[in-house]
């Protein structure tokens, strides 16, 4: 398991990759529906919570894979063996989020966290014995992997009132692993692979969106038999789902990860700042399905209440796509302000008879102005 070239010519995703992304679509099927849950009983500030929590697994569980493969890859039966085992732990963490949002409970999180990352740190190991150039590095991602998994466990011991503020440091922790283990040497990692994979999980949570407005909408037809807001929340919702996607397609990304962001902080800042962007485009698809609960009058929440969960993922997700992944590509500061003032809209369409659908006009209109500015 030597690196591979990270000037591969041609180099994509494998079968294997996608098969492993196509598993981690349930656990984030999973925390968009407990999400939309939270939401629907007027649980906002603990459900938001619980959310950020499960998906940092989620997203943490899949991005390490996904550096590590761009890294080492021989796609031999070990390597294939040891990935499925990755996969199951995917499926067990997933099957875990329910509990977690309804109780609290992280048991069944964990150990699906723990048959992912001990197939992972067994990866890190292989790579070391056949790398002896960056056997540091690869020893410090085992060794880190290992310390913050026994870390994890020893959350579930601890009482209930300390268990927040642990979770909050093996965070610190887990994010500050590759930072450390790369500074004893860079791993091979190849621009245009890691491009393609971040693209294809923002196509996932983007596609889990759409999936859970919806059956959301569908429902709440099927009960009221359709109304005007009904039918302004559907469009407003694709046509949102739209713009992200056209948004976050508009420059690609391997042209800075090969360029400006080989340097370490800025291609941690890009590689960390995608939690936001993944997890708003999750959290719209809950939104949207709690705003037409509200519309058929299953909720308490307010209007205002119940507009911003979908108005601020939407707003998030325009803020975190211009700060990490267009930023970078403009030249003038006056190109950020065409993002300022959509991002402020849609906070501000909260208070609009048809939230979503104002929303998701103030994001068409951006994607307007971003595509006549760009140069041929």
């Amino acid at each position: 398991m030597t690196g591979r070239d990270p000037w591969e010519a041609h180099r994509s995703a494998t079968p294997l990759e996608l098969f492993l992304d196509l598993c981690f679509v349930v656990a984030v099927a999973q925390a968009s529906e407990g999400l939309h849950e939270a939401l629907t009983h007027g649980h906002h500030a603990s459900g938001v919570l619980r959310f950020a929590l499960v998906f940092f697994t989620v997203w943490w569980a899949w991005m390490n894979f996904t550096w590590f493969a761009s890294a080492y890859d021989p796609d031999d039966a070990p390597y294939r063996l040891t990935v499925l085992v990755q996969i199951t732990g995917s499926l067990v963490l997933a099957a875990g989020v329910g509990r977690a949002f309804e109780h609290g409970d992280l048991l069944v999180i964990t150990l699906g966290y723990v048959v992912l990352r001990t197939a992972l740190a067994a990866l890190w190991l292989r790579a070391g014995l056949s790398d002896p150039g960056r056997r540091r590095t690869t020893v410090r991602f085992a060794a880190g992997v290992t310390s913050c998994q026994l870390g994890w466990i020893g959350l579930l011991f601890l009482p209930e009132q300390l268990r927040l503020p642990g979770v909050a440091v093996m965070i610190v922790a887990e994010v500050l692993v590759p930072a450390w283990a790369q500074s004893a040497g860079m791993t091979p990692w190849h621009p245009h692979h890691i491009a393609e994979r971040y693209g294809l999980f923002t196509l996932i949570v983007l596609g889990e969106s759409v999936a859970a407005a919806t059956v959301a909408v569908r429902g709440a037809f099927d009960r009221h038999h359709g109304t005007v807001a009904l039918y302004a929340l559907a469009g407003g919702g694709l046509l949102t789902a739209f713009a992200m996607w056209w948004l976050y397609f508009t420059k690609p990304a391997h042209t800075l990860l090969s360029m400006t962001h080989r340097a370490h902080h800025r291609r941690f800042t890009w590689a960390y700042g995608h939690y936001l962007i993944f997890a708003s485009a999750t959290a719209e698809g809950a939104g949207l399905a709690a705003y037409a609960d509200h519309l058929t009058h299953r909720t308490g929440t307010s209007s205002a209440g119940a507009a911003m969960a979908v108005t601020v993922p939407a707003a998030v997700f325009l803020t975190t796509v211009w700060a990490v992944h267009l930023r970078p590509h403009q030249r003038r500061t006056a190109e950020c302000v065409p993002f300022a003032v959509a991002a402020a809209g849609v906070l501000l369409a909260s208070w609009s008879p048809a939230p979503a659908l104002v929303a998701s006009l103030l994001l068409s209109g951006l994607v307007a102005v971003v595509t006549v500015r760009r140069p041929e």
